[in-house]
């Protein structure tokens, strides 16, 4: 789906075997997804929670390395749930948000492109984590792709994304689709993180699309405000794009690995800086890509409720919701 409108999406009745990836046989690869059991903490081994749900809908999400990235212990867990899900036929199947979360994404940052008149647009994406649009989407050819997060991450990512150029096989070898790729070892929660983008190669006079995907809620209320009031002020200087999806108050009391909670990001981010906010839901006409048609499921009862609403009046379960926000804001433009 890699540059394709929110068309129907089918969703197979039946879920495939498991095949994992020859790679796993490679000990260098053993070696690095041992070192991700082992070492990385909670935030970072979710980038390959975030790669299996990629892996296990990839018939929708056209990742072909979401697998190799993810690891086999991931892999295995999600499947295992999305199997129980088919048995017990569930309204929701596991890994579902993170397909469409991935699909809207990849939706918007084309139209973001789209939007821009000429080329030289950077495309930043901020707690990148096993993200592999810049080898996947062809709407990147024209743009420079710049990855940042923790050295660890961007280490086992290269690597493993190396072993899978180095081994590849048949008509279709790993190519990297971005005009470059910068990966930029940095703490976003520090000060210090747009220095080290600048160091890198990023120009704050030229346009940028800043994507922010499952990363806001890990950061402290602080850290999150700060960076986004960092990416608006960039919007006085020259086009700039936001794309972030943010979680609501009763998602973060039920994680504690989750801070950060916004329950207006439409009323937030104009106040931030950002001239033009466009708001959506899972289930929403531009976020479901056809794998959320029942109507009874979790999602389409959220949005049949108002936002306000943080109980459910049917069961007093809470209204857990992630809205997908798109902003933007240019040099000379008013803010509502």
């Amino acid at each position: 789906m890699s540059d394709e409108s929110n068309g129907s999406q089918e969703e197979p009745q039946v879920l495939e075997e498991l095949k994992l990836p020859h790679l796993f046989s490679n000990e260098k690869v053993r070696e690095l997804h041992a070192t991700i059991e082992n070492e990385w903490d909670s935030l970072q081994r979710s980038a390959c929670q975030t790669a299996a749900g990629r892996a296990l809908w990839k018939h929708v999400t056209n990742d072909p390395v979401a697998d190799l990235l993810a690891g086999e212990t991931y892999l295995r867990s999600l499947y295992e749930k999305m199997t129980n899900d088919r048995i017990n036929k569930a309204r929701e199947v596991s890994g579902v948000i993170l397909a469409v979360r991935t699909l809207w994404f990849d939706s918007k940052i084309q139209d973001a492109l789209n939007s821009f008149s000429g080329g030289g647009v950077q495309v930043v994406l901020l707690g990148a984590g096993m993200d592999a649009r810049a080898y996947r989407l062809s709407c990147l050819k024209e743009c420079d792709v710049f990855e940042v997060d923790f050295t660890e991450v961007l280490q086992v990512k290269t690597t493993l994304l190396q072993e899978a150029i180095e081994s590849a096989e048949g008509d279709q070898p790993l190519r990297m689709t971005a005009k470059s790729l910068n990966r930029v070892a940095a703490d976003i929660s520090k000060d210090d993180w747009l220095e080290k983008l600048k160091i890198s190669g990023f120009e704050s006079e030229r346009k940028t699309v800043w994507v922010l995907e499952g990363i806001l809620y890990y950061l402290s209320h602080a850290n999150a405000l700060q960076v986004l009031k960092i990416i608006a002020d960039k919007s006085s200087i020259t086009k700039t794009v936001l794309l972030a999806d943010f979680m609501n108050q009763p998602c973060i009391s039920s994680n504690s690995n989750f801070h950060f909670y916004c329950d207006w990001p439409d009323h937030l981010l104009p106040s931030l800086g950002f001239s033009s906010v466009k708001l959506s839901q899972l289930g929403d006409p531009d976020a479901h890509f056809g794998l959320m048609h029942d109507p009874l499921n979790l999602f389409n009862k959220l949005r049949s409720l108002p936002r306000s609403v943080q109980t459910n009046p049917d069961d007093g379960t809470p209204c857990r919701r992630l809205y997908l926000v798109q902003a933007s804001g240019s040099p000379n433009q008013n803010i509502p």
